[in-house]
């Protein structure tokens, strides 16, 4: 080989130059990311590939960030092990279990012509299916009820109801779907940048980089707030607003790690009025609500860009930002089966029904995209003063995923208590240990400075 020669990236490296390109990060910033570790999780895709490029990706945009209070940007290393158990669950409860990821009735259902999933963890989308099946809550009845629909109707039929439901398609299929299509077209990271402001006095400390900076959540289950956890494990001041009586047991006590959380009522005039006083002195809101909710309640893209001006506005849908589905809702093991995830799973290890990838890697990937913009933003802010609006999806992060080429497999290395953090962490649910950080920033450890606490257990003030 010439000595001039360059390689080409393979595998989580090759991944990782995509991303960053598509997060407009700087090439030369590359050379600081390395990779160590071996293994994969079990999966016809590269999922621990993924997993690595995308927490490596986050890495290096705090790495530029810090890099504009010092000479040069420091080593970033992520451990491809420890991020493939991020990608599952970091929380392990000592002396108490977390319940079942499911509801009962939520699963895959062999239908008349293939196979549907039916996403019934939120009681009023449960609500959506069984009325439209006309049965009741048990699941040998639910599916009795889904063997005589064709799976496209039933979908369709559940998403008018206003539930959640995908019918299992192939990448071919899907790629030649209207909304396929318009996802394939997209960015895997929309930008839109504002003009110049006051550029913010932040002073960055290089061992907590994000301190003082203010993020204000609205995010739900997973891949939102997989970003601003990762955002609070450097530092960040996030606070999470829930409206009253929302609970989603399951994943909290994984996602609220470092972050206050408060509840108010945005349909109400004066907790609307609070979430506006939070708006204005935010840094980055991050958001994935059902499309249109924010602009229902007054909170447009308009309207947030005059209360703030300089924001970083980072939001997520599930199946993109054009085509016919763009205002669909969806969930990552939905949008495996419309996207040929699951249909590859099923067809490549020979199984007889829908095989999805073994963690919920669309969400992780997309919530680490998602965390890197942000950093991106709070970056190019302090440089110029301009604020900006990023837009991702989790049929675009699938679309990468299933793009992307995959090597030679090698099994994890099981877990060992020796990778988990000494510390027993005191949650609301009880004590617990995580699993140790998978990214290491030079001069910036990854930790976080308070536990996982429940809904509701702040204040809504900064």
């Amino acid at each position: 080989m010439s000595a001039h020669t360059i390689p080409v990236p393979t595998g989580a490296l090759a991944l990782a130059c995509e991303a960053w390109a598509a997060l407009d990060g700087p090439a030369a910033s590359l050379h600081h990311l390395s990779i160590a570790g071996r293994g994969d999780l079990p999966s016809v895709f590269p999922v621990t590939d993924l997993a690595a490029a995308s927490v490596g990706v986050a890495g290096l945009a705090v790495a530029e960030f810090i890099a504009q209070a010092a000479s040069d940007g420091p080593a970033v290393q992520v451990d491809r092990r420890l991020a493939s158990f991020w990608f599952g669950m970091s929380l392990r409860p000592q002396g108490w279990s977390l319940p079942p990821v499911w509801d009962a009735v939520a699963g895959d259902y062999r239908a008349a012509d293939g196979w549907v999933r039916l996403h019934t963890n939120a009681p009023h989308h449960r609500d959506a299916a069984l009325a439209v099946l006309g049965v009741e809550a048990d699941r040998e009845v639910v599916a009795r009820a889904v063997a005589g629909w064709d799976a496209d109707a039933l979908e369709a039929a559940v998403v008018e109801r206003g539930g959640c439901a995908a019918a299992m398609r192939s990448v071919a299929d899907w790629n030649a779907h209207p909304q396929g299509l318009a996802v394939q077209a997209e960015p895997l990271v929309h930008w839109s940048i504002g003009n110049p402001v006051a550029e913010p006095d932040w002073r960055i400390d290089p061992a907590r980089p994000l301190r003082g900076v203010r993020v204000l959540d609205l995010t739900r289950i997973l891949a939102g707030p997989t970003a601003t956890r990762f955002m609070a494990g450097f530092g960040a001041d996030v606070l999470r607003i829930d409206p009253p009586g929302w609970e989603e047991p399951v994943t909290v006590p994984e996602v609220v790690l470092g972050k206050r959380c408060a509840r108010l009522d945005l349909r109400v005039a004066s907790d609307l009025l609070v979430f506006e006083g939070l708006l204005r002195q935010a840094d980055v809101l991050v958001h994935g609500l059902r499309p249109g909710a924010l602009e229902h309640l007054g909170l447009g893209e308009q309207r947030r860009r005059e209360l703030n001006l300089g924001l970083v506005d980072v939001s997520l849908n599930a199946y993109g930002w054009s085509g016919p589905w763009q205002g669909r809702r969806g969930f990552d093991s939905l949008v495996q089966m419309s996207t040929g995830i699951a249909e590859a799973g099923m067809r490549l290890s020979g199984q007889d029904r829908p095989v999805p990838l073994p963690v919920q890697a669309i969400d992780h990937a997309t919530g680490y995209l998602m965390a890197a913009a942000a950093v991106r933003g709070l970056a190019r802010r302090r440089a110029t003063g301009a604020g900006c609006t990023a837009r991702l999806s989790l049929a675009r992060t699938a679309h990468w995923l299933v793009s992307a080429e995959r090597g030679p497999v090698e099994p994890l290395a099981p877990e060992q208590q020796d990778d988990w953090n000494d510390a027993l962490e005191p949650t609301s649910w009880g004590s617990a240990r995580r699993v140790l950080p998978p990214l290491q920033v030079q001069g910036a450890v990854m930790h976080w400075d308070r536990p996982a606490l429940a809904l509701g257990s702040a204040q809504a003030r900064w």
